[in-house]
């Protein structure tokens, strides 16, 4: 069984996708770990995102491993440890450029239907039911206000002393699902057969115990 879960930034989709799969004892898919892997070798690299020829061929040479059990789940790129570098600020600002590369989404694509053939698995992103796994048995739109989806970056961004203000954090997000809603290239959008929740005013484990309860009904 397919789990798929779609949203906009900090719905909260990547730590309530993870809590699902731990409970339910399905693997976790974290496809947005893999796109930020590859911007931070991209940008370490000093590879524009317009260069889409070196993108690929970065893409098709980058080894991209999970490592671990959840919650302590590592990420690794060709054998580095990245978990961390993956989640910072310059990193966060510039994914949605990366990932929008056809070439780029089209082989981590692939990279992320063979993780899960033949596997119970709950993956998340931003075009989960719509391109990557369409017949999923249970589809999620994720979503949630700007203003808490704000506050949630500010505590992920605390932990890696970064600060910001609300007011930042508001307008990156806005910019971000503008971007992420126009690409060319795998839009985010909410497919007709997903079920929408709104995570505003659901805690952690509200949000988490509403999707175990419909995965259940499907199983």
């Amino acid at each position: 069984m397919i789990i798929a879960i779609d949203g906009p930034a900090g719905s909260g989709k990547s730590s309530t996708a993870k809590a699902v799969a731990q409970k339910l004892g399905f693997q976790h898919i974290d496809t947005g770990a893999m796109y930020r892997v590859i911007t931070l070798k991209a940008l370490r690299q000093h590879v524009s995102f317009r260069d889409e020829a070196k993108m690929g061929s970065l893409t098709q040479n980058t080894k991209i491993e999970f490592d671990g059990f959840i919650p302590n789940v590592k990420v690794i790129m060709d054998g580095e440890d990245v978990s961390k570098e993956i989640r910072s600020d310059d990193v966060t600002k510039n994914v949605s450029d990366y990932c929008a590369i056809k070439i780029v989404r089209e082989l981590l694509v692939e990279q992320q239907r063979n993780i899960a053939k033949g596997k119970n698995s709950v993956a998340e992103g931003r075009d989960m039911a719509s391109v990557v796994f369409p017949d999923a048995e249970l589809k999620i739109f994720m979503t949630a206000n700007v203003e808490t989806r704000a506050k949630r970056r500010q505590k992920d961004f605390e932990k890696l002393g970064v600060k910001k203000t609300i007011e930042e954090l508001s307008a990156e997000i806005e910019a971000r699902d503008k971007k992420d809603s126009s690409r060319k290239n795998s839009p985010l959008c909410k497919t007709e057969d997903s079920i929408e929740i709104d995570t505003s005013n659901l805690s952690f484990e509200e949000q988490t115990q509403k999707i175990i309860g419909l995965a259940k009904k499907k199983i």
